[in-house]
């Protein structure tokens, strides 16, 4: 069905033009029509026509400026121009307004039903177009609360890859480099700092999420993460490194009476934490906060700032610079590291008033904290004694230079660590079980055996010698085998028996079959071959 909006001072015109339609087109459109330049603009707010036919002379308002008016609120109307007069300059206007066509009177039935279809057509096109948009962005809306979990769940559990938060950054359109997170915890009731009923708290929560989410996002332009138990995490990404006193107060009377509104809405209680503001690789430790103020506090809602959670450093403290350099170190970008590392030697140069004390434990604690890091990327084996040498050689250095030499050298080494950690422990693995078959092939060894000895699972290690060595294990112990077996058939002094069991077969023709599969010979082909 089409709506259509007939706009003529003659009461003949408007007839005719009614008669067209519903001959040609039954039961297709549903008419009105208007006589005058105001009426026709009052007809278009409340009809809001799909298709019009509007005269340009009219009493009152003419055509043209009507239409003008009519497309402020109506911009997918199709206007098709009736007019007594071929007037170019009102043509011109007429087209610059979206017309369809301009027709002249006195018109004929072809005429109007011709342009009549085209204008359908039009019509028509332009609801498929919308209804292609409502689907697209149906389809996006389903898809957002997928993409916001995955970012916050990327950033809670330190997603490896830097990559993947940048792209679900990119998709919400994120480009602030600062947040912080709230979480907002439910329960039956609260007792002290404790919410009881976590369980039944966090089944109504999950089944009334959608509208918990719009409330949420009533007070927050933020992220919201699933459920996770009675908790619900919300990332707020902030264009500044810290919170001002007044911006502080604000968020926290937002988060009351949101906490107010999610308690009248669900009939449980609800408490909000807030972590500090920081860069947005750090939301697991502003998260952390966020929790652990609750715990610190017995209010409805509570700032970390406010509740003292976490430690609290000197004002002139870098702990931008302090946080940069480790993020340096983490990322393995050895460039940036030294570069802090020296920018923040330069700060305890400045602070020590020349006390040689101070800048070694600090010195000590950086490098240590370095290593942890490293450390805990894998593949590297750590030893007690490993670092005997470090607190000796920092007390014995008497220059800054020389201190922050080592200093340097020792974080850069680090960030060597990190870079090296896995593919250094895969060679490694590999390495010792090719040792292992070089010296152990005349026994029986299995896929499990052999994994066994590098404390790798069958499965990963399997893939992990066939993408190191290029063949898989079978076919490396098969080959080194064979090999053996060749050197041994060209002593004329040993049995065929002794050879089979010294190159790890018990069964005599399952070797021959090997070898021959092989070599294309069996194994008394080849050593004829060599006589």
């Amino acid at each position: 069905m089409y709506r259509i909006m007939l706009a003529d001072d003659e009461g003949i015109v408007i007839d005719s033009l009614k008669f067209i339609i519903e001959k040609n087109f039954p039961g297709q459109f549903e008419i009105e029509s208007a006589k005058t330049g105001r009426s026709v603009i009052e007809l278009a707010e409340t009809f809001r026509p799909d298709i019009a036919f509007m005269d340009i002379q009219m009493p009152g308002i003419n055509g043209i400026d009507a239409m003008r008016e009519i497309r402020k609120s109506n911009s997918k109307t199709i206007f098709i121009v009736l007019s007594a007069y071929d007037k170019f300059d009102y043509a011109k206007e007429a087209i610059n307004l979206g017309v369809l066509e301009y027709v002249n009177k006195p018109f004929d039935k072809e005429k109007i039903t011709s342009v009549l279809t085209k204008a359908m057509t039009e019509v028509d096109k332009e609801r498929r177009m919308r209804k292609e948009e409502l689907d697209i962005k149906e389809r996006f809306e389903t898809i957002i609360p997928i993409i916001e979990n995955g970012l916050i769940q990327n950033l809670l559990f330190h997603e490896h890859f830097q990559e993947d938060i940048d792209n679900y950054m990119s998709l919400l359109g994120i480009h602030e480099r600062f947040g912080y997170m709230l979480v907002i915890v439910s329960g039956k009731e609260q007792i002290g700092n404790y919410m009881r009923g976590a369980v039944s708290a966090s089944i109504a929560t999950q089944q009334n999420f959608t509208d918990i989410r719009l409330l949420i996002e009533d007070y927050f332009k933020g992220i919201v993460g699933s459920v996770m138990g009675n908790k619900i995490p919300v990332l707020i990404p902030y264009d500044k490194d810290e919170l001002s006193y007044s911006k502080r107060s604000e968020i926290v009377e937002q988060a009351r009476q949101l906490s107010h509104k999610l308690d009248d809405r669900l009939g449980i209680s609800f408490r909000i934490g807030i972590g500090r503001v920081r860069p947005i690789s750090a939301m697991a430790d502003s998260y952390s906060e966020a929790l652990a103020c609750l715990v610190n506090s017995t209010e409805r809602v509570a700032h970390t700032e406010d509740v003292g959670v976490g430690c609290e450093y000197e004002d002139n403290y870098p702990m931008k610079d302090e946080k940069e350099l480790f993020a340096a170190i983490e990322a393995g970008n050895i460039n940036e590291a030294e570069v802090r590392a020296s920018r923040f030697f330069d700060w305890m140069l400045n602070s020590s008033e020349g006390s040689l004390s101070d800048i070694r434990l600090k010195v000590l604690e950086f490098v240590l904290w370095a290593e942890h890091l490293a450390y805990g990327k894998g593949g590297h084996v750590y030893k007690f004694k490993g670092r005997s040498e470090y607190l000796p050689e920092v007390c014995s250095i008497e220059s800054m230079d020389s201190l922050r030499l080592w200093f340097v050298k020792h974080i850069e080494s680090a960030v060597v660590m990190i870079n090296s950690a896995t593919p250094d422990s895969q060679d490694d693995a590999v390495t010792k079980a090719k040792e292992y078959i070089d010296t152990h092939y005349d026994q029986d060894l299995s896929l499990e055996s052999i994994s066994r000895q590098t404390d790798i699972s069958p499965y990963y290690f399997s893939k992990l010698f066939k993408n190191k060595t290029g063949v898989t294990f079978i076919d490396y112990l098969t080959n080194l085998r064979i090999e053996k077996a060749k050197e041994l058939l060209a002593d004329p002094s040993r049995s065929m028996k002794e050879i089979c069991s010294e190159v790890g077969y018990s069964d005599p023709n399952y070797f021959s079959r090997i070898f021959k599969k092989v070599t294309g010979k069996t194994p008394t082909e080849y050593k004829d071959g060599l006589k």
